[in-house]
């Protein structure tokens, strides 16, 4: 399966890789290979790191901790302990190193600096009061995205999967209506 960047944050693309919180979820990330994957696929990190099932643990409780802060956020409760305490640990851990060359930013590390990078994405925009955290508004969809849009009127994480299905969804019940 590919992974979907729409949320607007690393830290938000990486609690993105659970579809659908609610009822039956679907977990991308089941293996090491698929978190070498994601962290290739997502910008802004190491794109070469090797993980194993203690790699892969320690992936899974970043996501959910950065998930739950972000709901936090969302429903305007105070963050939660264990979830801050996983965060900030995590972010202590090393940074990749970055190069300037001729064809651009080539960033290097292992796995434990990409998932300090992407702590510290998190605890950037968790920090940011003008940061505007919503929930996808597809009921099947509990994606938590950066909102950006002028107004804040953006109401999907993406258009391209849960924005198409709402609006086709609109469509069909309007033209059963008018028959």
């Amino acid at each position: 399966m590919d992974f979907t960047f729409v949320s607007g944050n690393p830290a938000l693309d990486l609690a993105g890789t659970v579809l659908s919180r609610r009822g039956d979820p679907v977990d991308l990330l089941t293996r090491p290979s698929d978190l070498e994957r994601w962290v290739a696929a997502c910008d802004g990190l190491p794109d070469r790191v090797t993980a194993d099932e203690t790699a892969l643990r320690s992936a899974l409780s970043l996501r959910e901790a950065l998930y739950r802060l972000a709901l936090d956020r969302v429903l305007d409760r105070p963050f939660d302990p264990g979830c801050l305490g996983i965060v900030n640990d995590t972010a202590a851990g090393p940074v990749p190193t970055i190069e300037l060359s001729d064809t651009g930013l080539r960033m290097s590390g292992d796995l434990r600096a990409a998932l300090s990078q992407l702590a510290r994405s998190g605890i950037a925009l968790l920090a940011d009061p003008h940061a505007c955290l919503k929930e996808c508004g597809r009921p099947d969809c509990t994606r938590i995205y950066l909102d950006r849009s002028r107004g804040a009127r953006r109401a999907w994480c993406g258009m391209e999967e849960c924005g198409n299905r709402v609006k086709a969804a609109a469509y069909r019940a309007r033209r059963r209506d008018a028959d």
